[in-house]
């Protein structure tokens, strides 16, 4: 049995002042169905990080997985470009 393709969002970490978990900020941006006009919306998720790698301002890519703790349910993946790139 095969497993179904996981989610992805690329967005910036806001924040990396926890211990093995980054804020990343993912932004969309949608057309309003009534008045037609391109919104940028925002959207903030917790992701695990498990060898601290993420820096504020870095560009990632996150992934959903099995719920972690109670708010965590996606883990970075890969650091487009920022600090934390190797």
């Amino acid at each position: 049995m095969e497993r179904a393709v996981r989610k992805t969002l690329e967005g910036i970490v806001m924040s990396n002042k926890m211990n093995k978990t980054v804020i990343v900020k993912v932004e969309a941006v949608v057309r309003h169905p009534i008045y037609k006009k391109v919104v940028r919306m925002f959207k903030k998720y917790k992701a695990h990080d498990e060898k601290n790698s993420c820096k504020a301002g870095d560009a990632v890519r996150i992934m959903e997985t099995r719920p972690i703790s109670k708010e965590k349910k996606w883990r970075v993946c890969e650091i487009l470009k920022g600090e934390g790139v190797r």
